[in-house]
């Protein structure tokens, strides 16, 4: 029996694991806005996100996932630990610890990072195994930069972009939820999918390029330089577009609905300010948070636009935001720990973590809401913001709601 050659398979199929979470957990950067407004239903959305979060696979360089992949110096682990190599205990670690925070945070419907996660998981697994030396801190210090810079850009874009769009409605006297900002919607969010699927999809062939370097499946003059193979970057972009289609329809709700009013108008703001941050981040090959700058340019639009945001929601996704990395690094190191321990007792145990994870995922995915529920949801709210601007203008002593009124009219003399 080859344990190494399993070990490295059942990590790369984590590691495609980690990618459909990724796609599902992600969806809703591209997704809310165009929920929310009602431009797409909630299934031609998440159609039109999957398609373009794998178009990338045909033109899109590997920067990303180079930057990924030297997260952890393998060559910097020590050189045996039995008879699996640690850098493939250090990836599976890392995906292990990944995959089960954006489960948790999907459960709740916080939309937290993924990449973060992933982060997260190899700095705790790769100190767990080597050191602090085993890190490489200036890859890290790169993300660190980009936890604050991407938010703050996304979001000064999108309230910036919230003016410009201002601007086309008074020139062209258009509404809100004009048909022109119908498909600048449709078609800005088909590019948040596409630098999605540039960013994002590109941390798993990283991952995997790494695994496959320690396992000794991939030839390279040291760590610092892997290439993916073309099957690893369409393996990795078909998941991810697979996750995407399955939809994470709870962060769908809490993006589109929860932080602020979107119309088609904001959510074209919205949609301008991610495509600038993660398009910007991919092409300096910085592994940013999709979903922080996706977040922050909804939050950024509403505020430009005078909307109203929901602060209770904004400062829960951020207590799930600080946690993301440290929590995922906790993971990382105690299941490092788990698969070292000597003999077959690591198998054993490993066998059981992952066990453990795949039936909470597939309980988790049972109990999931669908398609029709979000759009249900995108109906109440629509009619609970119709009542509030009508009682806005009615007067103090009003119905409390439009059948109350309608019943008002028909029976009494006098209506209010």
């Amino acid at each position: 029996m080859d344990l190494i050659l399993i070990s490295t398979v059942v990590t790369v199929a984590l590691a495609l694991l980690f990618d459909f979470t990724n796609g599902f957990h992600d969806a809703a950067n591209a997704t809310s806005t165009v929920i929310a407004t009602k431009s797409l239903t909630p299934r031609q959305a998440v159609i039109l996100s999957a398609i373009f979060n794998f178009l990338p696979a045909l033109v899109i360089g590997t920067a990303v996932a180079n930057t990924i992949s030297k997260t952890v110096s393998i060559d910097a682990l020590p050189a045996a630990a039995g008879i699996v190599p640690v850098g493939i205990k250090v990836t599976l670690a890392a995906l292990l610890g990944a995959i089960f925070w954006n489960f948790l945070t999907w459960a709740f419907g916080m939309p937290s990072s993924s990449s973060h996660a992933l982060i997260g998981g190899l700095i705790g697994a790769g100190i767990a195994a080597g050191g602090t030396q085993a890190v490489s801190w200036g890859t890290v210090q790169k993300t660190a930069i980009a936890i604050f810079a991407s938010p703050l850009i996304a979001f000064l874009i999108a309230y910036l972009a919230s003016f410009l769009v201002k601007g086309i409605q008074k020139a062209f006297k258009l509404d809100e939820d004009h048909e022109f900002f119908r498909w600048g919607q449709v078609v800005s969010s088909a590019f948040v999918s596409w630098g999605h699927g540039t960013n994002d999809a590109q941390k798993t062939m990283g991952i995997i390029a790494a695994t496959l370097y320690s396992g000794g499946y991939l030839i390279a003059d040291d760590s610092s330089k892997l290439s993916p193979p073309t099957w690893v970057i369409f393996a990795a972009q078909i998941a991810i577009a697979i996750g995407t289609f399955y939809g994470g329809w709870r962060i769908i709700e809490t993006m589109g609905i929860r932080l602020t009013r979107i119309t088609r108008a904001s959510g074209l703001a919205a949609n301008l300010g991610a495509i600038t941050s993660i398009n910007g981040a991919t092409h300096l090959g910085i592994p940013i948070s999709t979903t922080h700058a996706a977040a922050s340019s909804v939050i950024g639009s509403g505020v430009g636009s005078g909307h109203k945001v929901h602060f209770t929601t904004i400062r829960n996704m951020m207590v799930a935001w600080v946690f993301t990395l440290p929590s995922a690094a906790i993971v990382g190191a105690l299941v490092y720990k788990a698969t070292a321990l000597p003999g077959v007792i690591g198998g054993v145990v490993t066998a059981i973590l992952i066990s453990a994870l795949l039936t909470y995922a597939v309980r988790l995915m049972v109990k999931a809401d669908s398609a029709d529920d979000i759009a249900a949801r995108v109906d109440e709210e629509k009619e609970r913001l119709h009542l509030e601007r009508l009682a806005a203008v009615l007067p103090t002593d009003a119905p409390d709601s439009v059948e109350e009124l309608v019943e008002e009219i028909f029976t009494d003399e006098d209506p209010k």
